[in-house]
């Protein structure tokens, strides 16, 4: 395809720009051949019309497509020039903050001004042992290949770091050798790759100075070698330096420094040691304060002098040569001072006793006279005389200076050989890789003899780097079978033969200076003379006679002639040297020691940057004309001969190249210059690497790469079986023209622009693919839209017909009812008006009708009422006058009455008078008080009556009645007082009356008492009612103050438990920190214990075993040798010393620093066996008495202990008797052969079974005898024990008496007398028993009673602490938890020693008791011949009985131990066992054996079996350590082993689970803690290993199974890349899948299970591997720019996914392996959230809480689309987030610890197996071992 089609409508193109040097624009129209002009649309909106050049007619460079912006890989980009380059590094630069950038084998890194955290040792981690392509670009990158190539291809390495001023190649070559240092490791403790690093900063100080680019620009070149063994670990390094910058030492321009050491002295004058320099401040001396700038920024030069004396320390400077350096340059900057005066225009002095030379001269250790004179004065020689001759002014000063820098490159070059030798290595060199740190292109407005020297070697390393890059092409093309085409690319020869060759620059400035009278000027003539107009590369400028101009590779550079001839020649006088020479200071003469190699009376070494040039090995011999002749080496002869040295390095090293750019000239961070870059690029060869790549095939994919990416462009007919011949048929189609594109062996190369058009014949059918799905999908769409609407209108217009038929048939309803109605209506108007009209009528005559009748009414009322008012009239007259007349009757009768009464009363008062009369009125008065009293009687009753009811009316009246009554009474009884009685009735009447009065008046007070009584009662009623009221508030408010109280208790409980649960997780966190932190000690001292082994191993061998292949890293395996071995071991603490006085002899040829470890580590053994051996020296004190004590007893129970020996040896006596007999009869029965004789029924068979019948009986009573004598025997020694000595010596005598009488009497009553002494002393037992049960019943009532008052007190106490505030509550009940556990544990402590006492006690007793026994058993053993117990015959009866009485213990000989543990251990295949046995086998056989050791009570034995266990499963494990069944298996057996040294141990902790049966199976002499911790940091050494083996296996399946393999096909597609190729995504046969992950962790899986792993610790293991398959991948991704995409976070979520499935089949989803997944899913799901908006901000920050923000910021940074159809994210966006996690508190880490081991746990798990059951197969070989 032409060019010239690519650029159609909407096409983006570069165009040249002054300002930004390239600006992007789209073409507005398509161009036509022809066209002069193209109508461009710019970015910033702008249209513009661009010209194209009437005689190029070239075309403007075509943009890549925006999917390849951002590439990892320049070489990937589809166009290469120099605008889509420049456009890729800022992308990355500025966008993603990303700093490298490979471009072909080139990587460019530019400097971000920022510390960046990429240079972590997590990083370095991640970057081992990965391909190139497989990761983005970085330094370590490009360490790493090196490293790889170095050991696959056994070829020196070399990285070629180069750049301008302030680029950052320091760091980058620092950052390459850190990375060496930590994959590799050293060869030994003596920390070379420290040294090595250590080298930085004294390089630094000495070479590198501040100028205006930069604030630590190197001011040398320099080549360090850092040199490799066998295995390819760091054992050395050498350093190479080439052009010092001396003239620096004696002037700085404005803004810049002088080198930092000068600065760093004069920062720390102060300090007592440097008093004697003399020093003061920089401003002080001129040879620092020139540039005017003593100070950088953000350096505090005192602190940076210590680290340059530590690093001096460690390379092996001493303190004095240190103080000599720094001497020496203290006297540089006093001899800076030195002034001189002008005695004429030919001659000068110096001031007498001048200050600044005395110094000098006091430091140097020189005369002062002396150099006065030289100084001033020099001496000419010729052939027959010698001149001294005074010199001007000037000519001291430049004089002087040259001293200086004579000196200063002196020690330099001393400094440089001193770091050299601590960096050699005594062991011989295998190979090396070089770090090249050399000064780049420069051009600058005045240029000189130094730029010209740094050009000349930039000339030499281009044409190097040229060679390789056109040779590595040259390699691939022929590798791919491509016909080779010589491809034009620039060769800069003659440029260096302008410079070099015979007759060139360099030739004539040499033998110009050898001239008398040579000058800059006749040395310019002789340029123009020999080379203007002849060669095209030199020019002459028109404006000047003293520059000439080279025209470079980079650029066109004009050099000034003035001063080449001075710094070629750099004259130095010979006196001032000598003088020097002469020093009383040692270290001075040492620095000219080869001066005669360098110096020339008129010439020595360079004013400008010096080269300093490897010594020979050997000294080459010649003769003395010729040492002449080498005296006259010119600088630039030395520099070309150093550079000529260097490039046969590097052409015999395998190149690595590191470009460095320097972004900005101000520093800013991640700023970037276009102008500046594009110079940078040009010159250090980056564009000449794109132009190389371009003029050839520059895109290069795989067949099946192709395939996948342009499957789409294929039809289905196209697609064949073979993958090869697909892709040709398909290009043969796509692409006509067949020179754009050649077929390879495995690859299709393109030439540049070819991707591009593939990419938009992709995209346009991709496109067309898009269309026509979204024109498809429209129209199914609209149709569905169409049909829904049409059924809406079909439906709208039903109802609509539907609703028009119901109104009209309801019109015509209406229609009948209005009819209907107006019809009932009329009718119902007309009746209505009918109606009203008749009613009208009849009201009418209502009316007059009723008003005819009340007429007539009102005329018959009216006469009716006439008629009364007469009748009334005529009444009232009538009673008038009967009124009247009735009147005047009574009127008259009472006159006539009181006339009557008048005469009577008269004759009544005559009566009167008389006796008689009286008499009879007396009577009659009687009559009449009878008469009175009845009335009184009955008033009395009526005021009896009255009386109630006044009293119960109101009681307040009762006295009157009272008074009342008691007159009446008086009246009663008063008969003589008549008349006053009679006349005191009316006044009882009247007081009748007024008591009626007075009730009415109580009546009334009543009534108003009740009212008030009801008022008062209503009253209290509301007041009750209040009372009411007020109290259910209150019980309102108690009950809401209870409820508050209660919630208030509920969150205080709540708040507690909360504080609980998080200091329960905080000391949860703390306990695994502080578990981890113990099980990384143990694998330090694992490692460490190794390296001891191996050093101890190679200094008693001393002969070196390298392994083949390349390995990375030591392996860790555990020592040979425990540690914890018991303190009694004194042969082996013995041999310690032993074993650490050899190697320490042995490594006098070592380094300092490993002796200084080994001596330390050696006195930390010292001292932990000084602990042991005290704490042994106390058991053996304890020991030593408890025999002494036992020692007393055999005295006095000799005489019972020789009876009982007497009556053993009867009684073995007869045994042997009688078994000889059972022989003799044996040996009889086997004689004879007759079948007859040995049948059942035969006589001798009877007589036989009769004699065997009686010899068992025998037998048995002999048992009896021998078990009553024993129980005697044990009486007798528990009845001896608790006696005093006194008793005892009393006692003794006795038993001698005794044992006399029993020889003299019977035995059997001897015998006797034991047995009721035995019975006697059971009897005792057992009642001290019963009192001791007695006891422990009360002292457990006591404590039960305890128990409760306890509990009323913590009542008490919850009831008071209830009571308090909240923190006076916590405050108590924390204050009452302390008291109660510091009783408890008093308490504890209390019956801890009473037990340790008992316990020391019976074991004590077991001792001597087993021991004992064990003489009895030994002793009869003795007596049977090893004959007799081979024939002695199984008897079949006492079979069951061994088997009912097996005790679940293995008996072996001590002997066998090692036999045991050999074939238990060490020879012991796990498959075979873990298929065919029981799990956990060997850890149940070695628990039996100590449990039988432990019966038998024998510590040696117990100890002995326990240390060589250890030992030899650390022996197995470091002779199989990478085989993944052997870890696992004795990782499961080691923590059965533990398990059952628990759950047999006696405590009651450990037994809950167990049964009766394996209680009687507990240790019972010995407590094995010790050896269980030994065990358990056994066990956590396995484990660790074990975490070691799988990541090793599993490392190399996880990015390839979770990143790279496409589980679900098609969502990936694959993006062009460049050189570096990455791995494929697609599943070829050697590559892993998610399938081969998940078939590994099944293997492992059922490994684990086979060998009967605890799954608490499977849950561990799980977790564990699930944690490395989080963390690598995550790493991965986050160094991986190809692999953040939307459609790889799909393929890691299924991943994921499929995971989590295994878990759950495996029932291990509670394993806690799913949260170690936690930050891998997130990651997954920020790649395919949407990244727009703040909302979408909002959600990734609340969503990413796993991922730290750095991690967050990495990936939103990485996100590429590889489709065209996804979106980048914005920066916009990034910092939206940046700005919303800046409060998050997390780790800047960037990548996650893969190398982080979870600390682990080893859960008590009892087994319910029984011990007796076990059954040992034949297949273990462990025959010699026997049941008991």
């Amino acid at each position: 395809m032409a060019a010239s089609e690519l650029y159609t409508k909407f096409a983006r193109v570069w165009i040249p720009d002054p300002e930004e040097v390239w600006k992007s624009a789209e073409l507005l129209k398509d161009y036509k051949p022809g066209d002069k002009v193209l109508l461009l649309h710019l970015e910033e909106g702008k249209d513009l019309e661009y010209r194209l050049d009437p005689k190029t007619k070239e075309l403007p460079h075509l943009r890549n497509p925006d999917i390849l912006v951002g590439e990892n890989d320049l070489t990937a980009l589809s166009y290469l020039h120099e605008p889509a380059v420049l456009h890729n590094l800022r992308v990355r630069f500025i966008d993603s903050k990303l700093i490298y950038t490979y471009c072909g084998i080139v990587l460019v890194a530019i400097n971000p001004y920022e510390q960046l955290p990429i240079y972590g040792e997590d990083i370095i981690n991640a970057y081992s042992g990965q391909n190139m392509g497989d990761m983005d670009p970085h330094i370590f990158a490009v360490a790493e290949e090196a490293y790889k190539q170095m050991a696959r291809d056994e070829r020196n390495q070399s990285i070629i770091v180069s750049g301008e001023s302030g680029a950052g190649k320091t760091v980058s070559a620092k950052y390459a050798m850190r990375y060496f240092a930590t994959v590799s490791g050293s060869a030994s403790e003596a920390n070379v790759e420290e040294k090595v690093l250590a080298s930085n900063p004294i390089m630094e100080s000495i070479g590198n100075a501040k100028t205006t680019r930069n604030d630590n620009s190197s001011r040398f070149g320099k080549y360090i070698e850092i040199g490799f063994d066998k295995r390819y670990r760091i054992i050395g390094a050498n350093m190479r330096t080439y052009l010092l910058e001396k003239s620096r030492v004696v002037f700085q321009a404005e803004e810049e420094r002088n080198y930092h050491i000068f600065y760093q002295l004069c920062a720390s004058a102060k300090l007592p040691e440097f008093k004697m320099l003399r020093l003061g401040n920089a401003d002080d001396f001129n040879y620092t304060q020139q540039g005017g700038s003593p100070v950088i920024e953000g350096v505090d030069d005192a602190k940076e002098m210590a680290h340059t004396r530590q690093a001096c320390t460690l390379l092996g400077i001493s303190e004095s040569h240190q103080m000599g350096i720094f001497r020496i340059l203290a006297g540089i900057l006093h001899l800076g001072n030195v002034g001189f005066t002008s005695r004429d225009a030919d001659s000068c002095t110096i001031p007498p006793k001048h200050e600044p030379l005395c110094i000098f001269c006091d430091l140097m250790g020189v005369d002062y006279e002396e150099m006065c004179h030289w100084l001033c004065h020099r001496k000419l020689a010729t052939a027959t005389e010698t001149y001294i001759k005074p010199i001007s002014k000037l000519q001291a000063t430049n004089a002087r200076d040259a001293l200086a820098k004579h000196i200063y490159a002196k020690l330099f070059n001393w400094i440089v050989d001193n770091v050299n030798q601590a960096l050699h290595s005594a062991v011989k060199q295998h190979s090396f890789i070089g770090v090249l740190d050399i000064y780049g292109f420069e051009t600058f407005e005045i240029n000189s003899f130094e730029q010209f020297c740094i050009n000349y070697a930039n000339e030499k390393l281009q044409q190097q780097f040229n060679m390789h890059v056109f040779k590595l092409e040259q390699e691939e093309y022929m590798k791919e079978q491509i016909p080779w085409t010589l491809i034009d690319f620039y060769d800069n020869q003659p440029c260096i033969n302008l410079i070099e060759s015979k007759l060139g620059i360099l030739d004539l400035l040499d033998e110009e200076c050898k001239m008398p009278k040579g000058t800059d000027d006749t040395w310019a003539q002789k340029l123009y003379n020999t080379h203007l107009n002849k060669c095209t590369l030199f020019e002459k400028p028109r404006l000047s006679n003293k520059a000439f101009i080279i025209q470079h590779f980079a650029d066109k550079v004009e050099y000034q002639c003035e001063g080449f001839l001075e710094k070629n020649k750099d004259t130095v006088f010979e006196e001032q040297i000598k003088v020097l020479k002469s020093s009383k200071f040692k270290m001075l003469p040492e620095l000219f020691q080869d001066d005669e190699k360098a110096i020339s009376p008129t010439s020595a070494t360079s004013s400008g940057r010096t080269p300093l040039i490897r010594t020979p090995a050997k000294p080459t011999k010649g003769r003395p004309g010729q040492m002449a002749k080498e005296h006259k080496k010119t600088v630039g002869h030395q520099f070309r001969n150093s550079l000529h040295l260097l490039m046969e390095t590097l052409n015999a090293t395998t190149p690595h190249y590191v470009r460095c750019i320097k972004p900005n000239d101000f520093k800013f961070p991640f700023t970037f210059d276009e102008k500046r870059a594009v110079q940078q690029l040009r010159a250090c060869g980056v564009l000449e690497t794109i132009r190389i790549s371009a003029a050839g095939f520059p895109s290069r994919w795989t067949y099946q790469e192709f395939f996948s990416r342009y499957r789409v462009l294929m039809k289905q007919k196209d697609v064949l079986s073979d993958r090869k011949q697909t892709c040709k048929n398909v290009l043969e189609k796509l692409i006509l023209d067949k020179d754009k594109y050649q077929f390879g062996k495995t690859k299709i190369f393109f030439r540049a622009g070819q991707v591009a058009y593939l990419e938009k014949l992709r995209a346009d059918k991709l496109r067309a693919a898009c269309i026509r799905i979204q024109k498809i999908i429209r129209g199914w769409l609209l149709r569905k839209k169409y049909l829904r609407m049409r059924k809406a209108a079909i439906t709208v217009q039903r109802y609509v017909r539907g609703y028009q038929a119901r109104c009209y048939a309801k019109f015509l309803r209406r229609t009948k009812a209005a009819t209907i109605v107006q019809k009932y209506w009329r009718m119902f108007v007309v009746c209505r008006r009918y109606k009203i009209r008749r009613a009208a009528t009849i009201v009418l005559q209502s009316y007059l009708r009723g008003f005819l009748a009340r007429n007539r009414y009102r005329k018959i009322l009216r006469e009716h009422k006439a008629v009364i008012i007469q009748k009334r009239v005529r009444g009232w007259l009538a009673r008038t006058h009967y009124k009247r007349s009735m009147h005047a009757i009574i009127y008259l009768q009472c006159c006539f009455r009181r006339m009557m009464a008048k005469r009577e009363l008269k004759k009544l008062k005559i009566e009167a008078r008389s006796v008689e009369r009286y008499k009879k009125l007396h009577i009659g008065m009687e009559n009449k008080i009878m008469q009175l009293q009845r009335k009184v009687d009955e008033q009395n009753k009526d005021y009896k009556c009255l009386v109630e009811k006044l009293t119960n009316l109101e009681g307040i009246y009762n006295s009157e009645t009272e008074k009342l009554r008691s007159d009446l009474e008086r009246l009663q009884l008063s008969e003589e007082e008549a008349k006053v009685a009679t006349g005191r009735v009316l006044s009882l009447q009247e007081e009748i009356a007024k008591l009626r009065k007075d009730l009415e008046q109580t009546r009334s007070e009543k009534k108003c008492i009740e009212e008030r009584a009801d008022q008062y009662k209503q009253e209290t009623e509301q007041l009750v009612s209040n009372l009411k009221e007020e109290n259910t508030l209150l019980k309102q408010e108690k009950e809401a103050l209870n409820h508050r109280i209660v919630e208030q208790a509920k969150e205080m409980t709540e708040t507690m438990e909360k504080k609980l649960v998080e200091e329960t997780k905080q000391l949860e966190l703390d306990l695994n920190d502080e578990r981890l932190r113990y099980q990384n000690l143990l694998n330090e001292f694992s490692r460490l214990e190794e390296r001891y082994d191996d050093l101890k191993e190679e200094m008693t061998l001393m002969v070196h075993v390298p392994k083949p292949g390349h390995k990375r890293t030591d392996s860790t395996h555990s020592s040979n040798e425990s540690e914890y071995t018991f303190s009694s071991e004194i042969a082996e603490m013995e041999d310690i010393p032993s074993r650490t006085e050899e190697p320490s002899e042995k490594k006098v040829p070592l380094d300092m620093s490993l002796f200084l470890k080994l001596q330390k580590r050696v006195t930390e053994l010292e001292q932990e066996k000084q602990v042991m051996q005290d704490e042994l020296d106390r058991k053996e004190e304890q020991v030593l008495r408890s025999k002494a004590k036992e020692e007393e007893r055999p005295q006095i129970r000799g005489a019972e202990l020789e009876y009982e020996s007497l009556k053993r040896q009867e009684l073995e006596s007869e045994n042997k008797k009688l078994k000889n007999e059972l022989n003799e009869l044996r040996k009889a029965l086997s004689e004879k052969s007759a079948p007859e004789v040995t049948a059942p029924g035969a006589p001798a068979y009877r007589v036989l079974m009769e004699q065997l019948t009686s010899v068992s009986e025998e037998l048995d009573v002999r048992k009896e005898e021998v078990l009553i004598l024993r129980s005697q025997l044990v009486s007798q020694k528990e009845a001896i024990q608790p006696k005093d000595d006194k008793n005892t010596m009393t006692d003794s005598t006795i038993l001698l008496e005794d044992v006399q009488k029993m020889k003299d009497k019977g035995e059997i009553a001897q015998a006797y007398i034991g047995l009721k002494e035995t019975n006697r002393l059971l009897e005792s037992q057992l009642q001290s028993q019963k009192r001791s049960h007695e006891n422990e019943a009360e002292a457990l009532r006591g404590e039960i009673q305890s128990l409760k008052e306890e509990n009323n007190r913590q009542q008490q106490l919850l009831a008071q602490n209830l009571q308090l505030p909240p923190e006076a509550r916590i405050e108590a009940s924390l204050q009452h938890e302390i008291t109660r556990l510091t009783n408890e544990n008093l308490d504890l402590m209390e019956q801890l020693e009473k037990q340790d006492k008992t316990v020391r006690k019976l074991k004590k007793q077991l001792k001597v008791f087993a021991k004992k026994i064990g003489e009895l058993e030994v002793g009869q053993m003795e007596n049977i011949s090893p004959g007799q117990i081979i024939d002695e015959p199984i008897r079949p009866v006492n079979i069951p009985r061994k088997e009912k009485d097996f005790q679940g213990m293995l008996e072996y000989k001590k002997e066998d131990e090692q036999k045991l543990v050999k074939n238990l251990i060490l020879e012991l295949k796990p498959r075979g066992v873990a298929v065919n046995l029981i799990p956990g086998l060997p850890a149940y056989i070695l628990f039996m054996c100590v449990r039988h050791a432990d019966y038998l009570n024998d510590d040696q034995k117990v100890r002995s079996l326990l240390t060589s266990t250890i030992n030899s499963i650390k022996k197995v494990l470091k002779k199989r350590g990478d085989d993944f069944e052997t870890v696992s298996f004795w990782l499961s057996n080691t923590c059965r082993f533990l398990h059952c040294l628990k759950q047999y141990s006696g405590e009651e902790g450990f037994m809950k689970h167990n049964t009766s049966r394996q209680n009687e199976h507990c240790l019972t002499n010995f407590d094995l803690a010790e050896y269980r911790q030994v065990l358990s940091d056994l066990a956590i050494q396995i484990y660790q290993q074990l975490v070691r083996v799988l990541e090793n296996i599993l490392q190399p399946m996880i990015v390839s199974g979770m990143l790279e393999h496409e589980t679900i096909q098609g969502v990936s597609g694959v993006k062009p890349t460049g050189l570096r190729k990455r791995t494929s995504s697609i599943a070829d046969e050697g590559t892993y899948t998610l399938d081969s992950i998940l078939r590994q962790l099944n293997s492992f899986h059922s490994v684990m299970c086979q060998h009967g792993m605890d799954p608490e610790l499977i849950k561990q293991v799980v977790k564990q591997m699930f944690y490395i398959v989080g963390a690598i991948t995550l790493n991965n991704l986050l160094l991986r720019k190809d692999m953040c995409s939307w459609s790889k976070g799909m393929q890691i979520r299924y991943n994921v996914s499929q995971l989590e499935e295994w878990l759950r089949d495996k029932n291990l989803m509670n394993s806690g392996a799913k949260e170690t997944l936690e930050p891998l899913i997130q990651a997954a799901q920020l790649l395919q959230v949407k990244k727009k908006t703040d909302d979408d901000a909002e959600a990734i920050c609340s969503m990413c809480n796993a991922l730290t923000t750095a991690q967050i910021v990495k990936v939103l940074n990485l996100y590429t689309p590889v489709n065209e159809f996804e979106e980048r994210v914005s920066v916009s966006f990034i910092r939206t987030i940046q700005m919303r996690l800046r409060d998050r508190k997390d780790s800047p880490q960037l990548l996650m610890d893969a190398k982080h081991i979870f600390p682990v746990t080893f859960p008590f798990n009892p087994s319910s197996l029984a011990l007796e059951t076990i059954q040992i197969p034949a297949s273990l070989g462990l025959g010699f071992i026997s049941r008991v």
